[in-house]
């Protein structure tokens, strides 16, 4: 008889075969039906490319900050949440909307002005809560009283981009923030939902310095953690040191055991936002097995069950 992997899926926050605990479980437990989130161009920049600390950005971030998937900053607010509420409602008729402030660095601003578009996404009638994408540089006491009185009436999800842990790593990426920063940045928000970015695949790292950087993310114990692999955008400064034969970007089979490593140093009830992303399509170098999202997910699940085990297998108090 053929096995039925969700029936015999030990892990407790999971209603499918999913052995980690998936954003899409979280927020249908949540709101109690589909949530989705619509990506927006607010028109923020970025301290790393203005000339605050710095120019030219972090070498993996494209020209358009990660927001390749936004309609852009030519569209107010209003409409690209209209726009994107139409494509998720062809889907998902009935989907919880949240606006995710994406592109560049989105507390970046003065507070009056992160208010003010803050303010027109939650107050969009077909969006329940908010998500805002940062450096952990770029919040300030002020800002923090904002979140958190955001917080107080709204879901809203904070999602701050570390990559790493290791310094050596980050100054090869042209971070400009330390590990230390992000610390002192988390210790300021960790009451609010917190999304950490991991990145795995880093030119320098090996698989050991990857599962560092989730053990130590498991002693923080964030609210969730996204993470994907390394992918080389066109006209990125990383791009040129790829083509120049510099380093060369983590295999699918490579980056499925660091993710199943990773997640069993988790906390279980860290809920993972995703385990693989995906660069544009148009200007995707490299690799190309990232281009399918849902193979990798599935090679994960796979892994995981052939393994016998699950998020959190290996997480000690």
């Amino acid at each position: 008889m053929k096995k039925n992997q969700r029936k015999e899926n030990p892990f407790p926050f999971s209603d499918t075969n999913k052995r980690y605990y998936t954003m899409d479980y979280f927020l249908r437990q949540k709101f109690g039906k589909k949530a989705c989130k619509i990506p927006i161009d607010a028109g923020f920049t970025c301290p790393n490319r203005d000339g605050t600390k710095g120019f030219g950005g972090c070498t993996f971030c494209s020209e358009k900050g990660s927001g390749e998937f936004t309609l852009g900053n030519g569209h107010s607010i209003t409409e690209q949440i209209d726009a994107g509420a139409k494509m998720m409602h062809q889907k998902w008729e009935d989907a919880i909307l949240i606006p995710y402030f994406q592109s560049f660095t989105n507390t970046y601003a003065p507070v009056t002005v992160l208010r003010e578009k803050y303010t027109e996404a939650l107050s969009n009638p077909l969006c329940n809560g908010i998500c805002i994408a940062t450096r952990p540089d770029c919040i300030t006491n002020e800002i923090s009283v904002l979140l958190h009185k955001i917080a107080e009436e709204q879901f809203l999800m904070l999602e701050l981009g570390l990559q790493t842990i290791h310094d050596k790593t980050a100054d090869v990426l042209n971070r400009r923030y330390g590990y230390a920063d992000f610390l002192k940045t988390y210790d300021m928000v960790k009451d609010l939902f917190i999304c950490v970015h991991l990145i795995n695949g880093l030119p320098g790292e090996d698989h050991k310095m990857m599962l560092d950087s989730a053990k130590a993310l498991a002693e923080l114990k964030p609210s969730a953690i996204k993470f994907h692999a390394l992918y080389i955008v066109e006209g990125t400064q990383m791009s040129k040191s790829y083509l120049r034969g510099e380093f060369d970007t983590i295999t699918k089979e490579e980056y499925v055991n660091t993710v199943c490593d990773q997640l069993e140093v988790l906390p279980p009830q860290t809920v993972i936002e995703r385990v693989t992303g995906d660069g544009a399509c148009n200007t995707l170098i490299a690799p190309e097995w990232s281009r399918k999202k849902l193979t990798v997910q599935n090679e994960i699940d796979k892994e995981l069950y052939r393994r016998q085990s699950y998020q959190g297998i290996k997480f000690s108090l």
